[in-house]
C-alpha cells in the first residue's frame, strides 16, 4: 500500500511539473520592422502555430507565451510578405525573435484603410477607389486639396463643390453630397456641410484615399456621392523635418482687357514646414503653413495661417498595446471673397466693384484612445470638436461647432473573417442671427461592416441605422412604400472581389446613401451679389443608391508595374436637393411687387439618374535608367432626370435632358519622369461644355414681364450675369488645361523646382461667372532632414 502511494506520488509530481512547464514555458518577444528602412511597423499581426497570435503595439513590439516545444511563428502585416521561421522555446526562458518583413507592397498591394475601416490591399476592395500620395502634393505645390482633387480621374471642384461621376452640381457652397474625412472623422463645418479646403493640413499627409460612389453605410449622411479620406502622417523611428518655400506670380490673361493691374504681376507666397520625431514613447507630428496671395480678380485676396501637431503616447509593459493622443488643427484666414464678375468683359471684376471682405477662424481638437487587445481585436474611441467661426463685412457673422464621438471595434477572425461595428454620436451647434438664426442637430448611428476572404472570392457587406435631427425635425426612416416613417435611416452595401487571374480582380458592389439637408439649405436668408437666397423649413433628406461592375488588370512593362481599371457605375437619387429660381412671394403679375421675392431657394426636385463609364491607369516603375509615375484616366456620365418634360421644365436650359452644372466629359492625366537629379512632369485636364445650368443666368431675372413696349431681355442690369449667354456661345469644345514642373535635387536634403501652372493661358470655369487664374510661374524650394 505505502509503495503504491509512492507510485502515485511520483507519477502526480512529475505530471504536475510537466503541466506546469506547458503551462508556464517561455515567453516569445521582439519587434517587427521593415527591412528596407528599419521602421517599426504597428499592427503586424505574430501567430504561433496558426493558433495563438498577438497583434504588435504602437512601436511594433509583441510578446506571447508559449509552450515549450518548437513552434512555427509566421508574422503577416498588409503590403508586406509574409514572414516565418521555427523557434525553440524552453521552460522559464526569454526568446527574443526580432522580425523584418520584406517589403511586398506591388501597386495593387497598396495599403488602404477607407474601403472598409481597416487595412486592406487595393487589389482586394470592392469598391472603386484612388489612391494619391503626398509626393504629387509637393511636386504640384498645391496649397489646397481641391487643387490635387481636381487632377483625380472621375472627381471635380467646382468652386469648392466636390462631385464624384457627376453625382453632384453646384449649391452655391451649401451641402456637400460628399464626405471630407480626416483619419476617418468627419471634416465639414456644422452650418453649411461644406468642405473649408484650405483648413486641411497638406503639411502633415500620409495619402488621400477617394471613394468612388454612395458609402453612407460606413460613413452616414453626406457620404452620397463618395467620400475623401484624408491620412495624416505620425512619427517614424528617424526624425524628419521638411520645410517648403514658394513665390508665383501670374502672368497677363491672354484676353488683355481682362487685366486690371498695373505694372509688375500680382503675386503668391507661401511657406510650409513638418517635423516628426519619436521621443521614449511619445509620438510628435506637427507642421505649419503661411499664404499669401494678392489674387488675378480685383480685390480678391487671401492671407491664412495654420498650425497643427499630432501627438500620441504608447504605453508600455502593463499596458502594452494602449495608445492615447490628440490632433490637433487651427487657422486665421481673411481677405475678399469673389462670386459674380461685373461683366463678361471684366471677368475679373466683382460685381459692382464690391467684394466681401472676411475673417474666419478654423480650431478642431481630437482626443482619442486605442487599444490592441491581446485576443488580436482592437477597441477605438475617437472624438472630435471642430469650431468655425465667420465675421464679414456684410453682417453675415456666424458661430458653428461640431461635436464627433465613435465607438470602434474591430476583430480578425482565424477563418479571415474580419468584423468592424461602431457607434457614433454627433452634435451641432449653429448661431448665425442675420444668416441662419439659431440652430441644433443631433446625429445617432450604429454600424456593422463584415469581410470575408473565401479563397481568391473577397466579400463585404455592411449596415448602418442613423437618426438625424435638426431642431424639430428629425429623420423619418424610409425602407419601401410600405415600410416608411422609420425612427431612423438604415442603409445597406454589399461587394464582391474575385481574383480570376494572378493580376486580374473583378469586383462588383452596391451601396444606398443619405444625406439630411445642412442647417444652411434649410435656414439660410441671404444675398450673394445679386442673387437673393430664401431658407426652405419644409425641406425634405435626399436618398440614392449606386451599383457598379469593374474590372483592374495588373501589367508590367519592364521595371514599370500598373494596373487599368474599369468600371460601369449606376446611381439613382430620390429626392434631390437643388436650388431652384422662383418668386417666392405673392406673385402679383408687376414686377416691380415681385422682384424683392426673386432668388433660389434648396427645393427636393424629384429623381435622378446617372450611369456611365470610368477607366483608370495607374502605374510606377522604371523604364530603363527612367523612374515613370503614371495617374490618368476618362470618365463618361450621363445624368438625367427621368422625369424631363421639356415643355414645363423651366429650370435649366430649354429642352436639354441634363442635370445642371455637370460635364459629361472628363479626362485628367499625369505623368512624371525622373532621372538621376532631374525630374520632369505634366499635368492636363479636360472638362467637355456644360450644357445645362440654370436658365436664370442666361437670360434677364424680369424675362416673363417683358411687354411689347418694355423687353427687359435687352437690359443688363436686369441679368445676375450680363454677357454670360454670349461668352457660352463662344466657345463649346470644353476646356483643355496643362501644367508642368520641373525639378532638380540639388544635395540630398536640397531640391529646386519650376512650376508652370495653365501652360497655354487658357480662359476657362468651373461655374458660370467664375473664371479660373491665367497662367502661373511658381518657384519652389524645399530642404528636407
Amino acid at each position: 500500500m505505502i509503495k503504491t502511494t509512492k507510485y502515485i506520488l511520483t507519477a502526480c509530481f512529475f505530471y504536475g511539473c510537466q503541466i506546469y512547464a506547458q503551462t508556464i514555458g517561455g515567453v516569445v518577444k521582439g519587434s517587427v520592422k521593415d527591412k528596407s528602412n528599419n521602421e517599426s511597423l504597428p499592427g503586424a499581426v505574430v501567430v504561433a502555430n496558426k493558433t495563438k497570435g498577438t497583434p504588435t503595439d504602437m512601436n511594433g513590439n509583441y510578446v506571447l507565451t508559449l509552450p515549450e516545444g518548437i513552434h512555427v511563428l509566421e508574422c503577416e502585416l498588409v503590403g508586406y510578405t509574409k514572414f516565418s521561421k521555427s523557434i525553440t522555446v524552453k521552460a522559464n526562458d526569454t526568446l527574443v525573435v526580432d522580425i523584418f518583413l520584406e517589403d511586398g507592397n506591388k501597386l495593387l498591394d497598396e495599403v488602404v484603410v477607407s474601403a472598409g475601416k481597416f487595412e486592406q490591399k487595393l487589389s482586394d476592395v470592392t469598391v472603386s477607389m484612388e489612391v494619391i500620395k503626398s509626393a504629387l502634393i509637393e511636386n504640384k505645390n498645391a496649397q489646397t486639396l481641391d487643387v490635387i482633387m481636381n487632377q483625380v480621374p472621375g472627381v471635380t471642384i467646382s468652386d469648392g463643390q466636390a462631385s464624384i461621376r457627376g453625382g453632384s452640381g453646384f449649391s452655391y457652397g451649401a451641402g456637400s453630397r460628399v464626405l471630407m474625412l480626416v483619419d476617418e472623422l468627419p471634416m465639414i463645418s456644422a452650418d453649411a456641410n461644406d468642405i473649408k479646403w484650405n483648413y486641411l493640413p497638406l503639411e502633415n499627409l500620409e495619402q488621400v484615399e477617394v471613394i468612388k460612389g454612395a458609402s453612407s453605410a460606413l460613413f452616414g449622411s453626406s457620404a452620397l456621392n463618395g467620400v475623401i479620406n484624408l491620412r495624416t502622417a505620425y512619427a517614424k523611428d528617424k526624425p524628419t523635418t521638411s520645410v517648403t518655400t514658394f513665390y508665383g506670380s501670374y502672368d497677363a490673361p491672354r484676353r488683355t482687357d481682362l487685366k486690371w493691374w498695373k505694372g509688375s504681376s500680382q503675386s503668391q507666397k507661401g511657406v510650409n514646414f513638418s517635423h516628426s520625431e519619436k521621443i521614449k514613447n511619445f509620438d510628435l507630428v506637427f507642421g505649419g503653413h503661411m499664404f499669401d496671395d494678392e489674387g488675378y480678380r480685383y480685390l480678391e485676396t487671401e492671407r491664412r495661417q495654420r498650425f497643427n501637431a499630432n501627438i500620441r503616447y504608447n504605453f508600455k509593459k502593463k499596458l502594452e498595446g494602449l495608445s492615447i493622443g490628440v490632433n490637433t488643427n487651427m487657422m486665421e484666414t481673411q481677405g475678399g471673397l469673389f462670386f459674380l464678375w461685373q461683366n463678361a468683359d471684366s471677368a475679373y471684376i466683382p460685381q459692382g466693384y464690391n467684394i466681401q471682405r472676411y475673417r474666419n477662424k478654423r480650431f478642431n481638437v481630437d482626443p482619442f484612445v486605442t487599444y490592441f487587445l491581446k485576443g488580436g481585436g482592437k477597441m477605438s474611441l475617437r472624438t472630435r470638436y471642430f469650431l468655425t467661426l465667420n465675421t464679414n463685412d456684410k453682417g453675415q457673422n456666424s458661430r458653428a461647432e461640431l461635436y464627433y464621438s465613435e465607438f470602434q471595434y474591430q476583430k480578425r477572425f482565424k477563418n479571415n473573417l474580419m468584423l468592424s461595428t461602431g457607434l457614433v454620436y454627433m452634435e451641432q451647434m449653429v448661431l448665425g442671427d442675420s444668416l441662419y438664426g439659431k440652430h441644433t442637430g443631433k446625429n445617432y448611428a450604429g454600424y456593422v461592416q463584415l469581410d470575408k476572404k473565401f479563397g481568391k472570392l473577397t466579400t463585404s457587406f455592411g449596415i448602418r441605422a442613423e437618426r438625424y435631427e435638426v431642431d424639430t425635425a428629425y429623420t423619418r426612416g424610409y425602407l419601401t412604400k410600405k415600410i416608411n416613417d422609420l425612427p431612423v435611416q438604415p442603409v445597406f452595401r454589399a461587394g464582391l472581389n474575385y481574383q480570376l487571374f494572378e493580376y486580374t480582380f473583378l469586383r462588383a458592389s452596391f451601396g444606398q446613401g443619405y444625406r439630411f439637408p445642412s442647417i444652411a439649405e434649410k435656414y439660410i436668408s441671404t444675398n450673394v451679389g445679386a442673387i437673393k437666397i430664401f431658407p426652405n423649413y419644409n425641406l425634405q433628406p435626399e436618398r440614392g443608391w449606386s451599383a457598379e461592375i469593374g474590372v483592374k488588370q495588373g501589367f508590367k512593362i519592364g521595371g514599370f508595374k500598373g494596373f487599368l481599371d474599369v468600371a460601369g457605375f449606376w446611381t439613382e437619387y430620390d429626392n434631390m436637393v437643388e436650388f431652384v429660381f422662383d418668386i417666392y412671394g405673392p406673385k402679383t403679375g408687376y414686377f416691380v411687387n415681385d422682384l424683392p421675392y426673386a432668388g433660389f431657394k434648396s427645393q427636393n426636385t424629384g429623381r435622378a439618374v446617372i450611369n456611365g463609364i470610368d477607366a483608370t491607369i495607374t502605374g510606377a516603375g522604371k523604364i530603363g535608367p527612367i523612374g515613370v509615375t503614371v495617374l490618368t484616366g476618362y470618365t463618361f456620365t450621363n445624368p438625367i432626370d427621368p422625369n424631363f418634360n421639356a415643355q414645363t421644365d423651366t429650370l435649366g436650359m430649354p429642352g436639354i435632358n441634363i442635370l445642371k452644372y455637370r460635364n459629361r466629359h472628363l479626362y485628367k492625366g499625369d505623368i512624371q519622369l525622373d532621372y538621376k537629379k532631374f525630374a520632369v512632369g505634366y499635368s492636363i485636364r479636360y472638362s467637355s461644355y456644360m450644357e445645362n445650368i440654370d436658365r436664370r443666368f442666361t437670360q434677364s431675372i424680369l424675362h416673363e414681364y417683358s411687354t411689347p413696349f418694355i423687353n427687359f431681355d435687352e437690359i443688363e442690369s436686369t441679368y445676375v450675369l450680363p454677357g454670360l449667354k454670349e461668352y457660352r456661345e463662344k466657345d463649346k469644345k470644353g476646356n483643355w488645361v496643362s501644367d508642368v514642373r520641373v525639378s532638380y535635387q540639388a544635395t540630398k536634403i536640397v531640391k529646386l523646382s519650376g512650376i508652370v501652372n495653365n501652360l497655354f493661358n487658357e480662359e476657362y470655369s468651373t461655374r458660370p461667372g467664375d473664371v479660373r487664374p491665367p497662367t502661373m510661374y511658381i518657384f519652389q524650394l524645399q530642404f528636407k532632414i
